[in-house]
């Protein structure tokens, strides 16, 4: 099965200062992978929040399935993320921490065809970090132009 699927949450980048980085399983329906698969989601306003000690995605938009029958599954529904104890505590812990929370980065497909998720526990961004963010990608930016013409 190829790993094509990459839908990315570019917001995330720009809002937070990412610390460590984990890879969960996703808990999904059999109409949401395949929509997946069609590239049908949005991470745009996706969070990650602890629901007795179990870690769930809230707002992840995936959209219907094209060719599925009448039974659809609910859009922005809450989806369990799929960890190991120690993640989780760890993860846990750390997030009550002031300051920090869990946000996802990307969907994407391992080599077997299951749907993973890339979450990160972040530090949110002050507004001048922000300005900071934008005016080093527009220098880089400005720096590709003039080597490439």
């Amino acid at each position: 099965m190829a790993n094509d699927i990459q839908i990315k949450n570019k917001r995330a980048y720009f809002d937070y200062h990412i610390v460590d980085k984990y890879n969960a399983g996703l808990a999904l329906l059999g109409t949401e992978i395949k929509a997946i698969r069609q590239g049908k989601a949005n991470m745009s306003d996706a969070f990650c929040m602890f629901i007795d000690n179990i870690l769930y995605v809230r707002n992840l938009h995936i959209s219907e399935y094209s060719h599925s029958s009448f039974h659809h599954h609910d859009i922005k529904r809450d989806r369990v993320l799929l960890l190991q104890k120690k993640e989780l505590k760890k993860l846990k812990f750390r997030s009550e921490e002031k300051g920090y929370t869990i946000v996802p980065l990307r969907i994407f497909t391992n080599e077997r065809g299951f749907a993973k998720i890339e979450i990160a526990l972040a530090q949110g961004k002050k507004d001048f970090d922000k300005r900071d963010s934008i005016k080093d990608r527009e220098s880089k930016r400005e720096m590709d132009r003039a080597i490439k013409g």
